[in-house]
């Protein structure tokens, strides 16, 4: 067992230094390889051993762990530091030395140093685990022909994907280190590592643009950090302890405790991007695809709403929890309108992004067993998704210049695998029977029980949802043109890319043994029974498996009717009478011959992000200031 944890936390670590010292390109590769590999049969291997008990952890070289991990602490600030000082920002530079203040205190004169076991591994901790080893993975050996291709576009003379793949696979070992943590100083150590590594992954390309959003995440994720180190102090100072399984153990425990759990949130609102703090995240699509794929769906976003999930049961049935479901099911509705007004196929997918992780908050502070169900599932179920459709969006982009949904009409006839796994990607976040989908009918099933606020922005997100992921897969799938290219792409491209896409499928239709498996031991109290593959609860039931069944017949159908396409012979559109002689073009203004063009609409004026962006901001500080007011 102890191996195990330490090889999912040092041998990214370990492998993240090969990548940066050992300057060939044939050796980085297998090191990618070969840690990809053993990080996903660790995971596995450690889900099944099962769920054990808080350990402790022993000295490395004969030093205290824990010493070890305040000195990391430390140094890791003064990096932080002089990247502020670097960048000129003052707020990254307060921010810091606020924390290290702060942390100076809490070490010589609060902290009484008795020993705490580091390491826990419950079922949410396994969950995450998995998620970060396969998923996270995956992206990085999908990186590696990308980046080759990316550093070839851009013409460098030098390569700089030492220092790339160095973050890329550190930020692995610090989500694993993260998610397994039973001591709150190790979980803030790691929380930290986290920005160090976006920072630095988001300012890759050193372009102007690339570093002013990475210094923006930087100061933002320092702010969270400042208020993950508040949190802890108020815990403590209740608590009189750094074990979170014992914290939560005991459950809500005054006005104190629910206020620094109410930091510890805050500090998880920031780091998953929540608004207001959605503009970092936003920001972040300018780095190489693989980085936002990283960050936007299963390492550093989840490690934000990890922590509000984390600390549920500590603040269960308190205003706190109210709050922080209000402040969830806010972020789900607004950054669901401000995707429909984009085209920019990242874009939509940052905004997505944020939003679903604002449903997850909300499922975690509606704090019931069917709302904490439809969390966890949502963060699997979305993290394959969104990262299939990240590296997608990375693929087309490469292959045709643009990121823009409009240029992706017709990709059939030119990308027809690309486009294919693209389109099963959007569906599975947007249709029955799959695993998103049923998570947000399970969150919406909880939210019925809470305030009338809650459902409604609920109920109102779910169908904006619908808006632009409909709108995007119909683009994708409106192609008139005929081509008979065959797409040709790396292996270490199409792999990732084909088992994240049979992933989200497979995971679907396992729903319910997952949830029978994993989810209900956990909860303690099951909010549903299985029974033919279905989930059923006292309120309803998702047929996960009849409908799946449902779904191969109608595939097979539709591939039978479409099985002679290519010998029908494509027609103009028809223009009202005003077709001109030449096909494909109407008669216009002057009797002039005008292309035919198609478009989807994006209401820019009723949902213009500028406009909205700084309206929902306010709107979403005053809900943090009475989430925390209340939790005072």
């Amino acid at each position: 067992m102890s191996n195990l944890l330490l090889l999912l936390i040092l041998l990214p670590v370990a492998s993240a230094l090969v990548c940066y010292f050992v300057r060939s390109s044939a050796v980085r590769k297998l090191t990618v390889l070969g840690t990809a590999v053993v990080l996903t049969l660790a995971s596995v291997g450690l889900l099944m051993q099962g769920t054990f008990e808080p350990i402790a952890v022993g000295s490395f070289l004969g030093i205290s762990s824990d010493f070890l991990i305040t000195v990391l602490d430390f140094a890791l600030l003064g990096v932080i530091f002089y990247l502020g000082l670097k960048h000129k920002s003052l707020l990254i530079q307060g921010f810091t030395l606020a924390q290290a203040a702060l942390l100076v205190w809490f070490e010589i004169v609060m902290l009484e140093h008795d020993a705490v076991p580091a390491l826990v591994g419950d079922q949410l901790a396994l969950i995450m685990v998995l998620v970060i080893s396969i998923i996270g993975s995956l992206i990085c050996v999908f990186a590696i022909p990308y980046m080759k291709e990316h550093e070839e576009h851009l013409h460098l003379k030098k390569s700089r994907q030492p220092r790339f793949f160095f973050y890329l696979v550190l930020f692995l070992g610090a989500m694993n280190g993260l998610v397994l943590s039973n001591n709150i100083l190790w979980m803030y150590f790691f929380f930290e590592v986290t920005t160090l590594c976006s920072f630095m992954l988001i300012g890759h390309d050193v372009t102007e643009i690339a570093t002013k959003n990475a210094v923006r995440a930087l100061w933002m994720n320092a702010l969270g950090g400042l208020a993950f180190v508040i949190g802890m102090m108020l815990v403590y100072m209740k608590a009189g302890t750094l074990d979170i399984s014992a914290i939560l153990a005991a459950g809500p425990q005054g006005a104190l405790m629910i206020t620094g759990v109410g930091f510890l949130c805050l500090a998880g609102f920031t780091k998953a991007a929540q608004v207001p703090f959605q503009s970092w995240l936003l920001g972040a699509m300018v780095a190489p695809t693989p980085v936002s794929a990283l960050l936007h769906s299963s390492t550093m976003v989840k490690a934000g709403v990890f922590v509000v999930l984390r600390f549920a049961p500590a603040y269960v049935d308190t205003f706190l929890s109210t709050g922080v479901a209000i402040c969830g099911a806010f972020t789900f509705v607004t950054c669901a309108a401000l995707a429909i007004g984009q085209s920019n196929g990242k874009k939509i997918l940052a905004y997505s992004t944020i939003s679903n992780l604002g449903l997850i908050i909300c499922c975690a502070g509606i704090n019931t067993p069917l709302a904490l169900t439809a969390a966890v599932m949502l963060i699997v179920f979305h993290a394959v998704s969104k990262s299939l459709l990240f590296l997608c969006v990375g693929t087309i982009e490469q292959a045709i210049g643009s990121r823009d949904i409009e240029d992706m009409r017709g990709l059939y006839a030119k990308l027809p695998r690309t486009a294919l796994i693209t389109v099963i990607g959007i569906l599975t976040m947007l249709l029955p029977p799959f695993g998103v989908l049923m998570c947000k009918w399970m969150a919406i099933e909880a939210g019925a029980d809470t305030n009338i606020f809650v459902i409604t922005m609920l109920a109102l997100g779910s169908a904006l949802t619908v808006v632009y992921w409909a709108r995007w897969g119909g683009s994708l799938m409106c192609s008139r043109e005929q081509d008979t290219r065959t797409e040709s792409q790396p292996m270490l491209t199409s792999l990732p890319l084909m088992l994240l896409c049979g992933g989200a499928i497979v995971l679907s239709l396992a729903s319910p043994w997952i949830y029978n498996s994993m989810l209900a031991p956990w909860l303690g109290t099951a909010p549903f029974t299985l029974s033919f593959g279905s989930l059923n609860s006292a309120t309803g039931s998702f047929a996960v498996v009849p409908l799946f069944v449902v779904l191969g017949l109608g595939v097979l159908f539709a591939a039978k009717a479409a099985a002679g396409f290519r010998r029908v012979k494509i027609m103009p559109p028809y223009l009202g009478g005003a077709n001109s002689s030449t096909d494909g073009t109407y008669i216009g203004p002057m009797n002039g011959d005008v292309p035919f063009a198609a478009g989807n609409m994006y209401l820019g004026e009723l949902f213009a992000e500028g406009k909205l962006t700084p309206i929902f901001n306010a709107l979403a500080i005053a809900l943090i200031v009475l989430m925390l007011g209340g939790a005072i």
